[in-house]
């Protein structure tokens, strides 16, 4: 199995976590692609745009207060 794509979108600001996310699923029609965010509405923005592209999303807080969404296809 190949390893995740990492999106590193700390400290963006919207749309620029959704526009990373567009890159990296352009690149990646498939496997896993882990994006790191650091406000909750990227969370929701980046899995919302994830599922309408077909693609599985879920999401986990990590100790510093930031998000991982690993998404899945």
């Amino acid at each position: 199995m190949a390893e995740a794509v990492i999106v590193d979108a700390r400290g963006l600001s919207c749309p620029q976590p959704v526009v990373e996310t567009k890159k990296a699923i352009k690149k990646t029609p498939y496997g896993e692609i882990h994006v790191l965010v650091d406000t909750m509405t990227s969370v929701m923005n980046v899995s919302r745009f994830a599922k309408s592209n077909g693609w599985m999303a879920e999401y986990e807080e990590l100790p510093e207060g930031s998000f991982t969404i690993i998404l899945r296809k």
